[in-house]
Order: C-alpha cells, then sequence, then structure tokens
C-alpha cells in the first residue's frame, strides 16, 4: 500500500550531519560498553526496576502472533528522526509479549541499531527483519545510505536477532505506476526488477565481505512480485490486505490466504529457487479520520471488525503455516497528519502503547 512506505527523504547537510552524529554516538557507545545495559536507565512505566529485562508482563497478552509490522515511532528523516532508545524499549517490552518477529522498514534514524540494543537490554526472545527502504529516482542515495547503516549495525550486533534483510518495500507497485501501468510482468515491470536485483546483489555482497550469511528478499505489494525478481531473492514479503481489496470482514481472513496462494505463493513455486513467502502486512483499521472513508463499500473500520478479523486469522494461519507480520503494532500519527483517511489507525496499540479494545488470541 502506497502510503504504508516509511517516509524516505534527502534532507539538507545539517539535519544529514545530525544523524550521522546520533548513529556513530549510540554504535560507538555499544561498542565501548562492557555490559549490555546502557548507563542510562528506561522510565519504562512497565518496567519494575532500573533494569530494562524485569518488566512487568500485561496478562492481557499472549504471544500469538507469527510477526508483527513496526516502525519505531519518530523514524522518519524528513521528521527530523524523533525515536529514542527508551521508547523502543517501551516497545520491545510489550513486542515480546505478542511475537517472536518483527519486521522494520527500513535504517534511517538508526532505527536498526536502536530496535536490536533495546533488545539486548530486554533480553527478549525477539528476532529483527531489517529493512532498507529504497527509492528509483535518487540515483541509489537512499540505498547506499542504509545500506551503510546496516553494514555497521551488523558489525556492532552480530546476527543473532537478525532474520534477514529486507531491500525494497513496494518498490514495484510505486515503479510501474510511475510509468503509468500496473503489468509487472512485461518490459516495465523487467526494468524496474532488474533496478531492484541491483541493490539486492550490492547487499549480498556486502554480506560477503562481512563473511555474514543472511538472507535477503524484498517486499511489495501482492500483486506485483514477478518470476525474474522472485528467482533473485530468498524471500518474498507480500502486502495483503482484505480492507483494499473492497471485502467483507466476515470473509476477510479467507480471501487473504486465499489471495496470498494465488498471487504469491504460486510464483515463487514456479521458480527454480522457491523463495519462502512471507505476508509482509494483513489487518484491519479501526478507524477514519474522515466519513468518507469510513468503510470500504464491504465493512467498516472499527475495532470490534479488527476483533472478527483476530478470531479469524490469527490462530487459523498458524495452524496452517502461513509465515506473516501483521499490520501493526502501534497506531502511527504522522501517517494521519499525511495521508487521512484510515492511514494512521491500523495498530493493535493505541499511538500511546495501551491495547485497543480487543482481545488478543490464545493460540495453542
Amino acid at each position: 500500500m502506497l502510503t504504508w512506505l516509511q517516509v524516505i527523504a534527502v534532507v539538507g547537510l545539517l539535519v544529514a550531519g545530525a544523524v550521522a552524529g546520533i548513529i556513530a554516538g549510540v554504535l560507538v557507545s555499544r561498542k565501548n560498553s562492557s555490559s549490555s545495559s546502557a548507563s542510562s536507565s528506561s522510565s519504562n512505566s512497565s518496567s519494575s526496576s532500573s533494569d530494562p529485562s524485569n518488566f512487568d508482563k500485561d496478562e492481557n497478552l499472549h504471544v500469538s502472533f507469527y510477526g508483527i509490522a513496526y516502525t519505531p515511532a519518530g523514524s522518519q528523516l524528513d521528521a527530523n528522526c524523533g525515536n529514542s532508545l527508551d521508547d523502543i524499549i517501551k516497545d520491545v517490552q510489550l513486542l515480546s509479549q505478542i511475537t517472536t518477529r518483527v519486521r522494520l522498514y527500513g535504517a534511517d534514524c538508526n532505527q536498526s541499531a536502536l530496535v536490536l540494543e533495546a533488545i539486548v537490554q530486554t533480553k527478549v526472545d525477539l528476532t529483527v527483519w531489517l529493512g532498507n527502504y529504497i527509492s528509483a529516482t535518487d540515483a541509489g542515495e537512499a540505498y547506499e545510505r542504509q545500506r551503510d547503516t546496516i553494514k555497521e549495525v551488523i558489525q556492532t550486533y552480530g546476527t543473532d536477532h537478525i532474520g534477514g534483510i529486507t531491500v525494497g518495500n513496494e518498490f514495484m507497485l510505486n515503479y510501474v505506476e510511475s510509468q503509468g501501468t500496473d503489468d509487472v510482468t512485461g518490459t516495465v515491470g523487467t526494468t524496474g526488477a532488474n533496478m531492484l536485483i541491483t541493490n539486492i546483489t550490492d547487499t549480498r555482497s556486502m554480506l560477503s565481505d562481512l563473511s555474514v550469511d543472511l538472507p535477503v528478499g524484498t517486499a511489495d505489494a501482492g500483486a506485483y512480485f514477478n518470476e525474474a525478481l522472485l528467482s533473485e531473492v530468498d524471500y518474498g514479503m507480500a502486502n495483503v490486505h482484505p480492507w483494499f481489496g473492497d471485502v467483507s470482514i466476515d470473509d476477510a481472513a479467507t480471501w487473504t490466504w486465499s489471495f496470498f496462494q494465488e498471487n504469491d505463493v504460486s510464483i515463487s513455486d514456479e521458480v527454480s529457487n522457491t523463495p519462502t513467502m512471507y505476508i509482509a502486512e494483513t489487518g484491519w483499521p479501526t478507524k477514519s479520520s474522515d466519513t468518507d472513508s469510513e468503510s470500504n463499500g464491504a465493512s467498516d473500520a472499527s475495532e470490534a471488525n479488527l476483533q472478527i478479523f483476530l478470531d479469524d486469522f490469527v490462530c487459523q494461519a498458524n495452524a496452517n503455516g502461513t509465515e506473516y507480520f501483521f499490520f501493526e503494532f502501534f497506531d502511527e500519527e504522522w501517517k494521519d497528519e499525511t495521508y487521512g483517511g484510515v492511514e494512521g489507525w491500523w495498530g493493535l496499540f493505541n499511538s500511546d502503547r495501551t491495547l485497543k479494545n480487543v482481545t488478543i488470541p490464545t493460540c495453542d
């Protein structure tokens, strides 16, 4: 979905210098630390001590989700990178109570290092798929900046808590639509795939230089993969949203599984390397900022309907082996401010980290 892209902007030299200073400061601090705990403790209200690994568990939360889509608040360059380790520690404490896997969308604003540092300090069982959000129109600047950041993060933290590196998020969707088409199998689609494959190959080379073996993949809208692209990745992540398919909430879970199998798994099965296929995003919005977007034509955006989708999808997907990242951890206010409609209201949690009026499924 175009409006869920993590915003990547080329900012002025002053902002870039400040971001670089933040990255260097956190990583150097990590390298020079003699223990896994930072000198300043988290202000997390759920923590029962100054040790971030000693925090209160919420009896309403269960490790029921295969994975969760997550972007730390304040991780956009054009918002001057307002994220913080203390806030991400709070997020990680909550995330660890509902899943063992999270996916990020990009590496700007030092989010990769901050998330990994939070995992180290909280000592939770959490694996992260790092992201490199790239653009087709900036001569590779965003890609190279994030690639270098990811390289330094791996050198600092190792790979124990990294599940893979996702190069691109909806790159194919953006590229083919910018060329006035939705055909990913023709000339335009092949050109876009080759552009993305160049970055994927370069990421593999970076990992090889580090003597590191990690899966490398890409994420895109569920109908925008082609064989040329999937033949060059270890995994593909597909956004599959019944809301945007104008599907009723009663049919949403079944439609999600069927769409994923027919449009994504089927292509993966046709290429010789048979990459692992994940659902990168699926979920249901809980409200809209305007009346025109309160319904997708079949069902409303509401917490009651999110509950139905949770009940119909989560445990069943776990049981049939579907690997998915539920969208998303918490509401993102910047999306509402930028796009309106339902865009900012997909979280399981409100933006203040309070659980919405839903019950997390308890799965076997």
